[in-house]
């Protein structure tokens, strides 16, 4: 255990499961008091949990009341929450894309909005946004969830150079295949898991595909003072994925 963010009082949304609980525990590890807001409870001697639905601003306005009266001034923000669909675009309905943008994008910019005011006068506050190698570049069928995490990057970016002048800043982490609950299930679906696998493998320099700890270390260190001079960055953690051009098959054997 470190003590980087010892005496900080954190918020996570999204963090009952995945890559929001490995920040909550990662930022708990390192001294923080950190509470969870979902919609679903969270059974932890550890961390603190109060009911949130980030698509929904009177949830948002109750949750920071909540927060702020039993907790204190929060340091460190997280924009974790996240939904995808897996729709082609002229198939993807109305409600699922405005759902969508109001989880993804729409919450974060909420969160902001009702929890700056209240940071202002904390000790070195940081707010970090979850983004996705998806708003960078993408895959098929995820229009959505593509456009939606394109714009948590761009909303970093206005964020942090909105807040700079109050002291607090602004960076978002575009996680690449990250090894949670969620991508778990997909390859279970999978005729062949043990070939898929590997094939993920294949698709990162580094040879291996990411732990949810991963995500939570970096957001850790975006949250301390170590980090101090850096904001309105967007940080990819994707074990060089994208850095790697693909080739046919046929290339990759003649070297």
């Amino acid at each position: 255990m470190t003590n980087q963010l010892e005496g900080k009082i954190a918020v996570v949304t999204g963090g009952s499961q995945g890559i929001g609980r490995a920040i909550a525990e990662c930022m708990v590890n390192s001294g923080a008091k950190v509470i969870i807001g979902d919609k679903n409870p969270v059974e932890s001697t550890n961390l603190y949990w109060h009911s949130l639905d980030v698509a929904n601003e009177t949830s948002i306005k109750e949750f920071v009341k909540q927060t702020t009266h039993h907790h204190g001034p929060v340091n460190i923000l997280v924009n974790n929450a996240g939904i995808m669909t897996n729709s082609p675009l002229i198939e993807q309905s109305v409600k699922e894309w405005d759902q969508v943008m109001a989880v993804n994008l729409r919450g974060p910019f909420l969160m902001a909005k009702h929890f700056v005011p209240l940071m202002e006068a904390s000790q070195s506050p940081a707010i970090i946004n979850i983004g996705s190698i998806e708003g960078i570049s993408g895959n098929p069928n995820h229009s959505a969830y593509m456009a939606s995490k394109a714009g948590v990057h761009g909303l970093t970016t206005s964020m942090a150079i909105d807040l700079g002048s109050k002291g607090i800043r602004v960076n978002a982490i575009a996680p690449g295949w990250i090894n949670t609950e969620l991508n778990q299930g997909y390859l279970d679906g999978l005729p062949d898991q043990e070939a898929a696998q590997k094939e993920l493998a294949k698709l990162h320099p580094i040879g291996h595909i990411g732990k949810p700890s991963d995500i939570g270390d970096t957001a850790v260190w975006l949250a301390s003072t170590q980090s101090r001079f850096v904001t309105g960055q967007v940080i990819k953690v994707e074990g060089g994925r994208m850095s790697q051009l693909s080739l046919p098959s046929i290339f990759k054997k003649s070297h």
